[in-house]
């Protein structure tokens, strides 16, 4: 890991990447696999989640920028214990699995309130942990790599993907915006 000398602009840097990327990564992937289109048609999801035909729903990506920012302010106080240990991956992974997917503070789908409070069938819910199983899992590990070994190339990567990104979420916007209103 890098020395004492990471600043929280660079932990903050990293971790908005990441998750971004990885985001959008996982979720295309189980967008294709589950057909989230139908699934979020259903009648326990639909007053539940956008139809991925909104174009509101295009510019998720854009603004996974915050999540990862909030992750970065969150994170920072305990970044020794995510970063150094060997097996430091693992331990942020059980804060994202604990806190962020099965704890949270309300009822989403997958996590201990979603199976009590919400209506949304248990099989429906299930649907959904792979993905955030494995983008959790791919974004810990993302991490704790970088920080073990740091090269400049990934910077350059990752705001190059990131700027794709966010001109695909743009332009998706802008796409189903047109058809909306067609």
């Amino acid at each position: 890991m890098e020395k004492q000398t990471t600043s929280f602009a660079v932990f903050a840097w990293r971790l908005i990447a990441l998750h971004t990327l990885t985001y959008f990564l996982v979720g295309y992937i189980a967008y294709t696999l589950f057909d989230y289109a139908s699934l979020f048609a259903t009648d326990s999801l639909a007053g539940f989640m956008r139809p991925t035909s909104d174009p509101v729903t295009a510019l998720g990506p854009a603004f996974q920028w915050a999540r990862g920012l909030i992750f970065a302010l969150a994170l920072w106080p305990f970044r020794d214990t995510i970063l150094v240990p060997a097996r430091g991956w693992l331990n942020l992974w059980l804060v994202f699995v604990g806190l962020g997917i099965l704890a949270t503070f309300g009822p989403a789908p997958g996590s201990v309130d979603g199976f009590i409070y919400t209506q949304v069938p248990t099989a429906t819910q299930l649907i959904f942990m792979p993905e955030l199983l494995v983008q959790s899992l791919l974004l810990s590990l993302g991490l704790w790599g970088w920080y073990r070994r740091p090269h400049k190339a990934l910077n350059w990567v990752a705001a190059a993907l990131l700027g794709l990104i966010l001109m695909l979420s743009i332009a998706g916007y802008q796409f189903l915006g047109m058809e909306a209103s067609a």
